[in-house]
């Protein structure tokens, strides 16, 4: 008889998982089914900010393989624009909201996997809902800036937030020659990092001549007519006609949580170094994922592209009858 796999999540870890299970079981074992609530499937999110900044002159050239190669190739269903709003357990379905059609529908499955990513942090802020204030998460997220700008030619930009994806804007909208500031509630960029080599960073920051504004908090947002104007931070308000959101992101757990799957102090989902969960048949990777971190051997959520390829890998190979382990991050 064969088994049904279904996996949440059409990026880097469900795709993974979904490919490596597929090379150790064919259709003819192993039905595969995935669901993604976006357009795209196996996308570089990395490269948002060079597709914002131009450096990436097509969305298209992010995708590493589409929905239909996924079919054509591997016997991979891929349904994109479809959302999984519930999970039964007990029942052994999924409930799946097709966002085209407006319908919902059950899917069953034997195997599950979790791979729903991370949510981009966005401040409950006075005016934080406002037209013109990007977060920059998905392929999506990406196109809609890019058109945003195209649209509206904004001449100033503010990013919030100075880590990875901050300083990448900051440097994209340096590049199209928007007036650029960055505002960082800590008192250098990227804090991560040791107070020498932020201080590098920050004079390499200026040096492409974005404004550079630390150890100030953003406190809420200026609007006219439903759209951003400026950015209020440090009890001054700055100028924006285009704002993005670089705060980080949080496991995006609710769809497991709501089922019973277990959720770690991290926030993120817990497995077992072969990415299995607390329920029996269902496995998780990616961001939504706590993980082991090697260094601190404390539970971590750390979101990265590497990270989340590895882990459906894992299970991937599990699911499909081999044996592989995922022992932990370095960060």
């Amino acid at each position: 008889m064969t088994d049904r796999l279904v996996v949440i999540g059409g990026d880097a870890a469900g795709m993974s998982a979904a490919s490596q299970a597929r090379r150790r079981r064919g259709p003819d074992d192993l039905e595969i089914l995935a669901f993604e609530r976006g357009p795209h499937t196996s996308y570089s999110a990395c490269g948002i900010p060079y597709l914002v900044g131009g450096v990436v002159t097509d969305p298209d050239r992010l995708v590493a393989r589409w929905p239909q190669q996924f079919r054509d190739r591997f016997g991979i269903d891929v349904r994109t624009r479809h959302e999984v709003i519930g999970i039964d357990l007990g029942g052994r379905h999924v409930v799946v909201h097709d966002l085209e059609a407006g319908s919902e529908f059950r899917e069953p499955f034997d195997q599950l996997v979790v791979a729903t990513g991370a949510r981009p942090i966005r401040p409950r802020l006075e005016g934080s809902d406002a037209a013109g204030i990007h977060s920059v998460q998905t392929l999506s997220d990406g196109v809609a800036i890019t058109e945003d700008i195209r649209d509206r030619s904004p001449r100033r930009a503010v990013v919030v937030g100075a880590g990875y994806i901050g300083l990448e804007m900051a440097e994209a909208f340096a590049r199209l020659g928007l007036e650029t500031t960055l505002v960082e509630l800590d008192e250098q960029p990227m804090r991560t990092l040791d107070p020498d080599m932020g201080a590098l960073v920050a004079h390499a920051i200026r040096a492409v001549g974005v404004t550079l504004l630390t150890g100030q908090a953003v406190s809420a947002f200026e609007t006219s007519g439903g759209r951003v104007t400026g950015v209020i931070a440090g009890g001054r308000t700055i100028p924006a006609d285009i704002v993005a959101l670089g705060l980080g992101s949080r496991p995006d757990v609710s769809l497991a949580a709501d089922a019973g799957i277990d959720v770690g102090t991290s926030g993120g989902i817990v497995t077992d170094i072969r990415m299995r969960t607390s329920s029996e048949g269902v496995w998780a990777a990616g961001d939504c994922v706590e993980v082991f971190h090697r260094v601190s051997r404390r539970p971590a959520a750390i979101a990265l592209g590497t990270h989340a390829n590895k882990q459906g890998r894992v299970a991937g190979i599990n699911i499909g009858g081999g044996y592989a382990t995922f022992p932990g991050v370095v960060g």
